[in-house]
């Protein structure tokens, strides 16, 4: 069984993101960057799905910048076994938006014919949360969103998802798009030999030409703000002046 994990270069999580001085998008000047944290538990799930003996083969894609060649070593040091990487844009600030990384991926299984997706449920730096709903409906698969817990029954995988009013177990036949959720697993830490190693492992470059899919963006980001400031808290010195601010000055009751 061959799975195919896409994965995506974001800013650390770690890191504070600045918001440009003209309000045109996010400083990434000297910026650390880093796989999105849900992608990498997509692959620490891959990783787990070949140790079990259930998955032959993992095949690491991402779609952007060639600086993302980094971010796919890192998927092949962790234990993926080759990647592809699909350059998209020549700006790091250019961001491929949900419907086109889709075709991309559409594109990528027409040719490599995985079994199983396994995605981050969204990117950090955009929070779409689309991609793997829209991969779904171009391919016509069966798709269980917000995973939690996957295990795998010869044609079949039952997946546990994270819903608002609990946790909701599914079983979807295979092929299928798999997002995952946190709360899946912890990835694991590449081991230095594993790194020497991953820089052998297969690496081809693709151009989204290659698939026939046109990136050019259809939505424009009119302007970036920062989060507004968090006001100070009050002190109330009685219920009925409490319930007197949360009705006259908050509004919520």
């Amino acid at each position: 069984m061959k799975v195919l994990v896409p994965v995506k270069r974001v800013i650390d999580y770690n890191v504070k993101v600045r918001v440009k001085a003209d309000g045109s998008g996010v400083d990434l000047a000297n910026v650390k960057m880093s796989m999105n944290p849900f992608d990498e538990i997509a692959v620490e799930e891959a990783i787990r799905l070949k140790e079990k003996g259930l998955a032959s083969e993992i095949v690491a894609v991402s779609i952007g910048v060639k600086q993302a060649q980094e971010t796919l070593r890192t998927a092949l040091a962790m234990g993926a076994d080759r990647a592809i990487l699909i350059v998209a844009a020549d700006d790091v600030h250019t961001d491929i938006e949900p419907l086109a990384v889709a075709k991309l991926l559409k594109g990528v299984i027409d040719e490599e014919q995985p079994q199983i997706v396994l995605c981050g449920k969204q990117a950090i730096d955009n929070d779409m949360n689309a991609t793997g709903q829209m991969l779904g409906a171009l391919t016509g698969w069966a798709q269980a969103t917000f995973a939690s817990d996957v295990s795998i029954d010869g044609d079949h995988a039952t997946v546990t998802r994270e819903v608002d009013g609990g946790l909701q177990t599914i079983k979807v036949k295979l092929p299928a798009i798999i997002s995952v959720d946190l709360r899946l697993n912890e990835p694991r830490y590449a081991s230095l030999p594993n790194i020497m190693k991953a820089k052998k492992k297969p690496l081809d470059e693709k151009t989204p030409a290659d698939y026939g899919v046109d990136v050019t963006p259809r939505l424009e980001i009119v302007k970036t703000t920062e989060p507004a400031a968090r006001s100070a808290g009050v002190k109330v010195a009685s219920v009925d002046e409490l319930l007197t601010k949360l009705k006259d000055e908050a509004g919520v009751i």
